[in-house]
């Protein structure tokens, strides 16, 4: 039988989700009114899952996600809240929370909900995930117009920064690319200009970073 922990400040909505959990099987072995009562209490009782409210006086249920995942790190936390805000949501999910689902959602879904997380696997509420969606494709749109402005180094600048982290100096590289040291100089200079960077060792840096170009 599954273990429940049941974290509202509202004593009647509490009272009211913990009758219908042990109605629908569950074993709901304690309750708190607090965020820092959550995380005592599920360091002592070891549930499977706590059900923590995220609005609540004092520190919010997102502030103690991390230390109930310290303190019973078998429990799975599933925010249950009134709050349908993207960063409220999106602080749950960063901080190790297992689900987001708001309260409005129908009792037979969070039973559902409790299962697939006993399971495994990972909730959130239907008119959440619309909004996580979106924040994902804004996410995504911003990589790409990161990558596009992403600086373009020649094949040449790349066997110079190569050659350049091997320690050769600009004389060494030009006679063994068979270019003058001048030359070199110049490509040197172009790479710290595409890249907005002020030393070589900087350049080397981003070119092993960026796969450009390998050590050893």
């Amino acid at each position: 039988m599954t273990k429940l922990l049941v974290v509202d400040d509202v004593p009647l909505f509490r009272a009211g989700l913990t009758s219908a959990l042990r109605g629908a099987g569950f074993d709901v072995v304690g309750e708190a009114d607090t965020a820092e009562g959550s995380v005592a209490s599920a360091e002592q009782l070891q549930p499977d899952i706590v059900l923590l409210d995220v609005l609540m006086p004092g520190i919010s249920g997102l502030e103690v996600v991390e230390k109930i995942n310290a303190v019973a790190p078998d429990c799975h936390v599933v925010l249950l809240t009134g709050s349908e805000s993207e960063e409220d949501m999106l602080s749950a999910l960063k901080s190790g929370a297992r689900g987001y689902i708001v309260k409005d959602t129908p009792f037979e879904q969070l039973v559902e909900s409790i299962g697939a997380v006993v399971a495994g696997g990972a909730v959130i509420s239907s008119q959440m995930a619309g909004k996580l969606f979106d924040v994902c494709r804004v996410l995504l749109r911003h990589q790409e117009l990161l990558q596009a402005r992403k600086p373009t180094l020649t094949g040449r600048e790349i066997e110079v920064l190569q050659l350049v982290a091997k320690g050769m100096t600009s004389r060494l590289i030009g006679e063994t690319l068979f270019i003058s040291e001048n030359t070199v100089k110049n490509h040197i200079r172009n790479i710290l200009d595409k890249l907005g960077l002020h030393s070589r060792n900087e350049a080397v840096l981003y070119a092993v970073r960026e796969n450009l170009i390998s050590i050893g």
